[in-house]
């Protein structure tokens, strides 16, 4: 009862603020005024940026911030590492109470769900199709919105994330991605002849060839177990979640029968996941593979690549590592989670701020320059297509391998795949149903019960009256 009172709290104060908000911004359009989409190039204007950069990325976006002021230096950009993603959201959350949200900030889908609940949020749709022209520094003009060739060059699944919320409009643009990859042993797999698995029945079938050579390992680790369950209703076509109506769909025969088979995995001793191994499985893949535990594939972000890389402490390695796409249901009709930021703009009262905002984000988010270094510092996959037309990472690229480069590898295989993608909807409680299934996929695995088929469906109902009761429904 206490949580659902402060949740209404919460909810009713940013509707206070919505209202505040709509006496200031005309419509779905940015402010009061803006309606010609005209920026004053000669009038000073500071915007504010929250994110959760660390120092080498701070390193590159200050480089670039360097760069836009040169196109546009009426425009002060003040940016701010506030600490994780939910420390972002966090703050926000609370500033935007009382109006005094930044202009931009890193975000989730679901953390734009809960800023839309005080309407704080730009749409971005007027400004992408906005036509006319603005003047830089040095003489030149710039369209103000997105030529087509620019909305072109996102990677589709990237850039089709900022429409996932039931509306059908534009709230964010795509910063930097990540994805779900299949790390693997590839020593071991040329040693033994090993096919690299394509579908989770070859999957199936290679986990139980490494437990016959190695009885002692765990074949494979998943460090998600959110992340398993989503991706398996995406690739079935099976009900998860709704941005509309009735949000939470995800207790049906379909997903029951997906979570039992895996079930039968773990039983097996095929699979273990990051919550029933306490902690990445990344810890079990890079093992000394004469180690008992260990695995030989590792399901995993690929911004976590790093992570993956089997170092001894002389430098040397314990094995190569090989990277693909995580397994598919249905090969022709490839589906891959896209994770990772994006940015959104926040509605202010001043038509400049939000002007000045878009333009910037337009930088960061079609620069090819700062896409590449940022994805190079980072582990990031960039958003555009072309981004090797940036020579040196091409270079970089080309040159990856299964060793010291594997953050590069993955991202090889990322842009290989670039077509897959896909993001669930997004609305207030998306977060809260993501957490329930990677809970029930836990409980699922590794319950005692003895009737199997009532435990499955008890957590699964357990779940959606979770979801239900932290939504407030």
């Amino acid at each position: 009862m206490k949580r659902k009172i402060v949740s209404l709290l919460l909810v009713l104060a940013m509707l206070a603020t919505s209202l505040l908000l709509a006496t200031s911004c005309v419509g779905n359009g940015p402010a009061a005024g803006l309606s010609e989409f005209e920026f004053d190039t000669s009038k000073p204007v500071t915007i504010t940026f929250y994110h959760t950069m660390g120092e080498s990325l701070r390193a590159v976006l200050d480089k670039h911030i360097a760069r836009f002021n040169e196109i546009y230096p009426n425009i002060t950009v003040e940016h701010k590492q506030v600490g994780s993603y939910d420390d972002v959201r966090e703050q926000i959350k609370t500033e935007i109470t009382v109006g005094d949200q930044p202009n931009i900030a890193y975000c989730y889908p679901d953390h734009v769900a809960l800023y839309n609940l005080a309407l704080a949020v730009q749409t971005l749709d007027d400004l992408i199709a906005a036509t006319n022209t603005v003047t830089r520094a040095d003489g030149t003009t710039e369209q103000l919105g997105l030529t087509a060739d620019q909305v072109d060059n996102f990677i589709d699944g990237y850039y089709n994330e900022g429409k996932q919320f039931g509306d059908g409009k534009m709230y964010t643009l795509p910063m930097s991605k990540s994805t779900e990859v299949l790390y693997y042993n590839k020593t071991f797999f040329t040693e033994h002849n090993l096919s690299v698995p394509t579908t989770w029945e070859e999957l199936k079938a290679v986990c139980a060839q490494i437990k016959e050579i190695d009885p002692n390992s765990i074949p494979l680790g998943y460090d998600s177990e959110s992340n398993w369950f989503i991706t398996m209703c995406e690739q079935l076509g099976t009900p998860y979640t709704s941005a509309t109506g009735s949000h939470f769909l995800f207790d049906n025969e379909d997903n029951h029968a997906f979570v039992k088979e895996f079930r039968e995995w773990y039983k097996a001793g095929y699979v273990t996941t990051q919550a029933i191994s306490g902690g990445y499985t990344s810890a079990l893949f890079t093992k000394n593979p004469a180690e008992d535990g260990n695995c030989y594939m590792c399901i995993g972000s690929s911004a976590g690549a790093n992570h993956q890389i089997p170092e001894n402490e002389d430098g040397t390695f314990k094995f190569e590592v090989g990277i693909a796409s995580v397994p598919q249901a249905n090969k022709e009709a490839p589906k891959v989670i896209s994770q990772g930021p994006s940015l959104c703009i926040f509605k202010k009262a001043d038509a400049q701020e939000v002007l000045a905002s878009w333009l910037f984000v337009k930088y960061l988010t079609t620069t090819v320059d700062f896409q590449a270094e940022f994805g190079m510092a980072s582990g990031y996959v960039p958003v555009l297509e072309n981004v090797t037309d940036n020579e040196v990472y091409a270079a970089e690229l080309a040159a990856a391998n299964g060793y010291e480069s594997l953050p590069l590898l993955a991202t090889k295989v990322c842009l290989e795949q670039a077509n897959a993608y896909y993001t669930s909807p997004a609305f207030n409680g998306s977060s809260t149903a993501r957490d329930e299934v990677g809970k029930l996929m836990q409980i699922c695995l590794t319950s005692t019960e003895a009737d199997v088929d009532a435990m499955i469906k008890k957590a699964f109902k357990d779940a959606v009256a979770e979801c239900k009761y932290q939504a407030g429904e």
